[in-house]
């Protein structure tokens, strides 16, 4: 791994927005959910929260580059414990929904924290995730069609909210590098030597200030890559 990519890393990580999430409400279709998941990223969302569909199986794509290994997806059975989960954390639900108390999604604050719920394709949002959430944003349309794709929408909206939170500053905003910052450095620079870890129960090693392992004394380890 160069140090530049090591570097490009770091940058990102500093970057990342802790107190923005997407929350998708049975969304089903893989391009979907990859689509979602690549665009979130790219706003600096570095984890998303999913609803497994009433039928089949939560699949979705590895996105082009690999998105996919660069943010954490937390899986809920129902939408009452996703949103749960997300209000202890203190966010907003803001839910991509029409109703009589929908407002323009570019007048929302998404400099609070939040987290941005997407229907499904065909059915929409639940009637729990309408009735439960703290705000309905709704995209304007003036052509035939009555709504936009999933995450199309989702793509439009996050835009917006990154616009905002850039002219705030939240961006540029101190960095603490705790322990999950390193772990997750760690898991983004030595993905063989992660999974060699997790495989023999054993602790990351240190990283040099290059991003290169430091090698253990531990007899244990071994690098898993020439």
């Amino acid at each position: 791994m160069s140090r530049e990519r090591f570097e490009k890393f770091k940058q990102v990580l500093k970057t990342r927005q802790q107190d923005m999430t997407v929350l998708t409400d049975k969304v089903h279709k893989a391009q979907n959910i990859s689509a979602i998941l690549r665009t979130a990223e790219a706003a600096g969302i570095g984890t998303i929260h999913m609803v497994k569909p009433e039928r089949g199986h939560l699949v979705y794509h590895n996105t082009a580059g690999g998105i996919g290994r660069f943010t954490d997806q937390i899986v809920h059975d129902s939408i009452e414990k996703g949103m749960a989960s997300i209000k202890e954390q203190g966010m907003a639900l803001y839910a991509a929904h029409w109703s009589d108390r929908a407002i323009d999604y570019r007048q929302a604050d998404y400099t609070r924290p939040f987290a941005l719920v997407m229907g499904a394709e065909k059915h929409g949002l639940s009637d729990y995730a309408a009735r439960e959430a703290d705000q309905h944003v709704t995209i304007p349309i003036v052509g035939l069609v009555e709504s936009y794709n999933v995450s199309v929408a989702a793509a439009i909206i996050l835009q917006e909210a990154m616009q905002q939170r850039q002219q705030a500053g939240f961006y540029e905003r101190d960095f603490i590098q705790d322990e999950v910052y390193h772990t997750t450095l760690f898991e983004w620079m030595h993905p063989k030597m992660v999974k060699y870890c997790k495989a023999h129960n054993l602790p990351y090693p240190d990283i040099d200030e290059d991003g290169d392992i430091i090698p253990p004394a531990d007899s244990r380890y071994r690098r898993p890559f020439d």
